[in-house]
């Protein structure tokens, strides 16, 4: 099953965990800390009351954070996390909510891909990718990749109580980029 496939059959806690997982992951390139969208994840395991003004609160705090310098890839991959963020759906609901957690798969992809220097494939290599086709995806998109069918089958399988194991993919992930942009950041070794 690709991972368009499994989106299509999410729920909507599932499609939210979904973006917010990828939110997650990249929120280090906005400057944001490990623990800025914790009240979003907190927000998964009940009926999704208050989440406009959790996510009304995070950006807030989003916007007034330091930046880091633009990791190499640069521009782009800071307006792609931006993106992610400014998407969030005010409701935990609808047709919004698809569009949101299938924004943030391809832009988390984009950002890993990006930030690979073995990767040199562009938005049609993301989109084969997210439609099972693989060949030739760099270990860095492949473990993005492998960690958004993860979020979704943890939902699937087992609704709110998967969150936290969700969440446990999702920090894994966040030390993976932070190493990435880090190494970039030291240049190629000599």
């Amino acid at each position: 099953m690709s991972l368009v496939e499994l989106m299509a059959q999410a729920d909507e806690r599932g499609l939210a965990a979904s973006g917010l997982a990828c939110l997650d992951r990249c929120v280090p390139l906005l400057g944001g800390d490990d623990e800025v969208l914790r009240p979003l994840w907190a927000g998964l395991v009940d009926d999704g009351a208050g989440w406009g003004e959790k996510v009304t609160k995070v950006r807030g705090e989003l916007d007034a954070a330091v930046s880091p310098p633009s990791p190499s890839g640069g521009e782009e991959v800071v307006l792609l996390v931006r993106r992610m963020l400014d998407a969030v759906p005010a409701e935990r609901s609808g047709d919004g909510l698809r569009e949101w957690a299938d924004l943030c798969s391809v832009s988390a992809l984009r950002v890993h891909q990006l930030l690979d220097p073995l990767d040199a494939g562009g938005d049609d290599s993301v989109a084969a990718c997210r439609e099972g086709r693989t060949e030739g995806v760099s270990h860095l998109v492949a473990a993005e990749l492998r960690r958004q069918f993860v979020v979704l089958e943890l939902l699937a399988q087992h609704g709110a109580s998967g969150v936290r194991q969700a969440l446990g993919v999702s920090t894994e992930g966040r030390r993976v980029l932070r190493a990435v942009v880090s190494r970039r950041a030291r240049g190629p070794r000599r």
